[in-house]
């Protein structure tokens, strides 16, 4: 009896601890550490963003190599026994 009593209160503070870590912390936030970006800041961004899209549009198209290109010397064979 002691036993079952010492497993359920062992149980509760564990879940105790279990919930408390989900609770928001008082005086912790993660929205408001940065303040918002201005329109000059944001305008400079795109502005970026559009650059380094542009210079993507110039890079060349790569041939994709095929890993088995060495391996395979021939077309397969096709099968000879094909079941219906």
């Amino acid at each position: 009896m002691p036993r079952k009593i010492i497993h359920a209160l062992l149980i509760t503070l564990l879940m105790t601890g279990v919930v408390s870590a989900q609770m928001p912390k008082p005086g912790v936030t993660l929205k408001g550490d940065k303040p918002s970006r201005t329109k000059e800041q944001k305008e400079y961004d795109k502005a970026i963003d559009r650059e380094y899209q542009s210079k993507l549009k110039e890079i060349p198209e790569q041939n994709k190599p095929d890993p088995w290109g060495n391996i395979r010397s021939t077309a397969p064979a096709a099968a000879k026994n094909k079941r219906q």
